[in-house]
């Protein structure tokens, strides 16, 4: 149910014009390849099919017949006449157009993302946070599972706590990207959603937010702010702009339904104490018991690892010789929030370090490859047979799959981080 918001923001996030620039006003891997699987699209049931092909035809025709056709389908959805009308403000916005086909190839490490974004400005002011809504978190924990490190986390890397939501008009943007042909099954709902949220009186016809969308201090997209948007600080209203305890209660029952499992952890740093572990079952999807990982040299950073919490998969974000992290069953919800991988990991040491967790130890990985390298590398898989998707440089889920495999063939620790080494051998 959730597939709409992946694809969206698997084509909408991660700008760094500055390491406090939020994330939600920034521009995102590739969708293809960068994240942890390509875009997906919307579970299509028979009605939602008819919607799609509906977008699609609407799409790139005249702007009154598509505003037109727009309004029909908010009608049909039971949208007022008085919301609808707001339709007739709607314009194109070149920026969003541009924005969209402009999108910057995101090609850094995970320890250089993670010290862009978290630097320890973000990290204080989230501890001061977490401190200072104490009671809206602990209410939020209670009420939903989700601890309040991990709430603050998003909140940190979407908006730098509310400081920066956007300003581009809502509106136009989702009218704009509707009316575009790339993707316009998947914005088109959303702009339907945004008309229910004027007929609601939620938010009005002049608010702002992200190039794609997203609204409020978590980003949230207008469809799952009509759906699971709570009046935390009970006023009568839903607002995620300007209520920290509206936006903290959103984000947690999003993430709640997203499938957060209550009182269990999410990421652990642990060290690597041998050479010849199977470096292959180092894969996000591969859970093993403490048991197993313990039997081939991991332990936690001061000693053996800690209580067994559950199965958990090793991620080498940066290969065998970088950090080195155990995954339990809710950083799944990180990558649900956000397909990139590199951004669910960030995410989730944030919020580990805002609870309490040290820095991670770097170690002292292999150089990675430059974007020209990594092209290389990629037409030189795809020569091989390899689906590679888009030759663009950038290391994400097929890339990644194709190195290991590479990897194995040639006697390699089989770890899929992309090496010189490797791409000479190739």
């Amino acid at each position: 149910m959730f597939k709409t918001r992946q694809a969206i923001l698997a084509a909408s996030t991660f700008l760094f014009a500055t390491v406090f620039c939020p994330l939600s006003q920034a521009q995102q891997p590739d969708a293809q390849s960068q994240t942890e699987d390509t875009a997906p699209t919307e579970d299509a049931a028979p009605t939602e099919d008819v919607a799609t092909k509906a977008a699609r035809e609407a799409c790139g025709t005249p702007i009154e017949t598509f505003r037109q056709n727009v309004a029909d389908e908010a009608r049909k959805a039971g949208v007022s006449e008085h919301a609808i009308d707001e339709l007739k403000k709607a314009t194109i916005d070149q920026k969003v157009i541009d924005r969209d086909n402009g999108q910057a190839i995101f090609n850094l490490t995970f320890a250089e993302f993670s010290k862009r974004v978290i630097p320890e400005a973000r990290l204080k002011k989230g501890k001061e946070n977490l401190q200072k809504y104490a009671d809206v978190f602990a209410k939020a924990e209670e009420k939903y599972g989700v601890p309040g490190p991990v709430i603050a986390a998003f909140w940190g890397l979407e908006t730098d706590y509310g400081a920066v939501q956007g300003n581009f008009d809502t509106l136009n943007a989702l009218f704009t990207l509707s009316h575009d042909c790339r993707r316009p099954e998947l914005f088109r709902p959303q702009l339907i959603a945004l008309l229910k949220l004027f007929d609601q009186g939620v938010v009005n016809a002049e608010t702002t937010g992200a190039w794609a969308g997203e609204i409020g201090q978590m980003q949230l997209l207008p469809k799952d702010y009509l759906e699971r948007g709570v009046d935390g600080d009970g006023d009568g209203k839903i607002d995620l702009k300007g209520s920290v305890a509206d936006a903290v209660m959103t984000a947690a029952h999003m993430l709640s339904d997203l499938g957060w499992r209550r009182g269990e952890p999410w990421l652990e740093e642990v060290r690597l104490t041998r050479d010849d572990l199977p470096w292959q079952e180092a894969i996000r999807q591969n859970r093993k018991p403490h048991s197993q990982w313990t039997s081939w040299g991991v332990t936690g950073i001061n000693g053996p690892l800690g209580p067994d919490n559950g199965d958990a998969s090793l991620m080498l974000p940066m290969g065998r010789k970088g950090p080195a992290f155990l995954a339990y069953d809710n950083f799944d919800i990180f990558v649900e929030w956000n397909k990139s991988i590199v951004y669910a990991t960030t995410v989730a040491y944030f919020a580990s370090r805002l609870a309490g967790a040290p820095a991670f130890d770097i170690g002292h990985p292999d150089p990675g490859l430059s974007t020209e390298e990594m092209k290389q590398l990629q037409q030189k898989l795809a020569d091989r047979g390899y689906d590679m998707g888009k030759v663009d440089g950038v290391y994400g889920i097929l890339t990644r799959d194709a190195v290991r495999t590479e990897q194995l063939r040639l006697g390699l620790p089989a770890d899929s981080w992309p090496t010189k080494e490797l791409l000479d051998r190739l």
